[in-house]
């Protein structure tokens, strides 16, 4: 069975991911309506703060204590390269109890040694990439997974909706224009550009039904949708 999967983001008023400040508190105290069992993150976002990890030590080996009282979620990273190599400093944060490698059969073996040293746990799903519907069903199976919360950009956000592994998406849209500051958006479609561009067609949208509407503190207004969209051919990353 397939976990329900949320969307969590915010974006400004002209559809941006940055270039614009968030309440990080209030984006964060949000989080415990979902009671989430598993966080799903992309890699970039680990990658992107690898410079504030510090330096590994022996304690890095040390097995986990396992508290089967502790009802934080897990996190759950996709990396079939094998790029992450701050799970000493992941360990170290308050928010997870444990922590999942998503993992493909192309991953370098050495990686694997590397994760299974630190007694990360490893779900091998896909060829030369992650397969995402794949790892939602093991992430169940596995752990009792029944709720995901996504905390990601564009391109895992874009790769979960393609596939219809999406239930609900909650945005926080904050009152500010990005403009040129604003790279990114919630939503990257494979082949997106190609598709654009192709006479064949263009890429079907995805509709939403609205569930809740909220104005909070600061004039951010916090829209909560089900995804209605029918579920698109398999994608990898």
């Amino acid at each position: 069975m397939l976990p329900r999967v949320i969307l969590h983001n915010a974006v400004s008023l002209d559809g941006k991911t940055d270039g614009f400040p968030i309440d990080l508190e209030q984006y964060y105290e949000l989080v415990s309506t979902w009671k989430e069992d598993a966080t799903l993150a992309g890699s970039d976002t680990f990658l992107s703060a690898a410079s504030e990890a510090p330096p590994e030590d022996e304690s890095a080996l040390l097995p986990p204590k396992v508290d089967p009282n502790d009802r934080r979620p897990i996190l759950a990273v996709p990396d079939s390269r094998g790029r992450i190599r701050t799970w000493h400093y992941l360990r170290s944060l308050p928010y997870w109890r444990g922590f999942v490698a998503l993992c493909s059969k192309s991953t370098p073996q050495e990686h694997l040694r590397y994760l299974k040293e630190r007694h990360i746990d490893i779900i091998i799903a896909g060829e030369d990439h992650v397969d995402l519907r794949v790892a939602m069903l093991e992430l169940y199976g596995r752990y009792g997974v029944k709720v995901v919360r996504v905390d990601a950009g564009g391109t895992l956000n874009g790769l979960l909706l393609s596939q219809g592994l999406v239930n609900e998406l909650s945005l926080l849209v904050y009152p500010s224009l990005a403009g040129g500051k604003g790279r990114g958006g919630i939503f990257i479609a494979p082949g997106q550009l190609a598709a654009a561009h192709s006479s064949e067609g263009s890429i079907e949208a995805i509709s939403l039904k609205l569930m809740a509407a909220e104005k909070l503190k600061g004039d951010v207004i916090w829209l909560r949708y089900e995804i209605e969209a029918k579920q698109k051919p398999r994608e990898e990353i």
